[in-house]
């Protein structure tokens, strides 16, 4: 059977206040006219369906628009979990009409397994999902200890013994998947994924994820990425670079060949819909910006300008930058002291030990909260484990 995975697609997210619905209902029209000229025969959904807990009425209009699509009414599978980015009784409140349309809709973690059946290959498929699953939907106490690492174990721990339970299911004779929304060890995050927990103790390692499943597909992480497992584990990354960190990524699904009991065949599909996301560093001040405008680079882009000054750039200049393309999203004009300072933070970071670094961007990460000690320490044992690796 033909699988698609997909994840991360955040309706009713904006840039700076910038509308992404245009690009989200494109993304949605590629998706169908995909799915239809790859003969997919079942679509999973990985999480983050939407981009807040009470997402806007065409976000939600969007997404019941493309399940109807997707699953050409009731003769294609689509399987969807929550995300925490998701309410999941909201996202599984319209289950049961959506169940007559072959669409399963699961909000919170449950002790169930889904089995399909695919006329066209006269396959099967058994599918476990785990829709994001925090402490309060897990609904129990992990641990009554706050530090960091006995947490991370127990999560993980708990995760892996709720996989395997369901995991007993699998069967020889039929595909068998496993679908979660979550953070899994040795995953690269970008900016736009805020994080599960500060800190980490909301992560599992991959052993845990490792419970006979011929493929695991994972929702949470923007950049498409596979992670050193057993069985083939993935993230399907996010349909639209939602922000600048971002730039540059090729955005994606990934769609998969699986027969019972054999390894799957993957392929990455990349998408065309999603505005790019660019830096443009003019050097040359607004001439030089100007001088691209008139050129037409990057027509269709967002645009995060950093323009080199002399001068002071008044407002009206912005306006008309504004103007010329609607595309800006950032215009941050760099004067020579500004620059000089840069380049001093520059040169300072780079020779500050590796624990201030670290400090620094917790301090960034959670607004100005300080590591515990613990942490800290944590870290410095994981980069020198990182570093035995790599000399090996």
């Amino acid at each position: 059977m033909r699988i698609l995975h997909t994840a991360d697609w955040h309706f009713g997210r904006t840039l700076e206040g910038r509308s992404r619905l245009p690009e989200q209902e494109a993304f949605v029209d590629e998706l169908v006219e995909l799915v239809r000229d790859q003969n997919i025969d079942l679509v999973l959904l990985a999480g983050d369906v939407y981009d807040s807990v009470n997402p806007p009425a065409a976000a939600e209009s969007l997404f019941y628009d493309a399940l109807s699509r997707l699953s050409d009414q009731g003769q294609r599978p689509v399987y969807v979990i929550a995300g925490n980015h998701d309410h999941p009784d909201r996202l599984a409140a319209a289950a049961p009409l959506a169940d007559r349309l072959g669409v399963t809709l699961v909000g919170l973690p449950e002790a169930r397994v889904h089995e399909t059946h695919i006329a066209r290959t006269g396959e099967s498929a058994v599918i476990y999902m785990l829709p994001y699953p925090s402490e309060s939907r897990l609904k129990e106490l992990l641990s009554d200890e706050a530090e960091e690492t006995v947490l991370r174990a127990a999560y993980s721990e708990r995760v892996r013994h709720i996989a395997e339970e369901q995991a007993k299911r699998f069967r020889p004779d039929t595909v068998n998947l496993l679908m979660s929304h979550l953070y899994v060890l040795g995953g690269k995050e970008t900016e736009s994924e805020r994080p599960i927990q500060v800190g980490g103790a909301y992560t599992v390692d991959t052993q845990s994820l490792s419970v006979g499943a011929q493929y695991v597909a994972l929702g949470h992480l923007h950049r498409p990425q596979n992670i050193k497992a057993d069985s083939l584990m993935r993230y399907s990354g996010s349909p639209l670079a939602y922000s600048f960190s971002e730039a540059g990524q090729a955005k994606s699904v990934t769609v998969l060949d699986i027969r019972p009991g054999a390894e799957p065949q993957m392929e990455e599909i990349f998408l065309s819909s999603g505005r790019p996301l660019v830096h443009w560093k003019a050097k040359g001040g607004l001439s030089e910006v100007h001088q691209w405008l008139e050129e037409g680079k990057d027509p269709t882009a967002w645009i995060d300008l950093e323009v080199h000054l002399t001068e002071t750039m008044s407002l009206e200049q912005i306006h008309k930058l504004r103007q010329t393309r609607e595309g800006f999203i950032h215009i941050r004009p760099v004067y020579p002291e500004m620059e000089a300072d840069l380049q001093s933070e520059a040169v300072s970071a780079t020779k500050a030990p590796m624990d201030e670094l670290f400090r620094r961007f917790y301090e960034r990460q959670t607004g100005g909260a300080q590591p515990e000690p613990e942490l800290v320490k944590l870290f410095l044992e994981l980069l020198a484990e990182e570093e035995d690796d790599a000399a090996v």
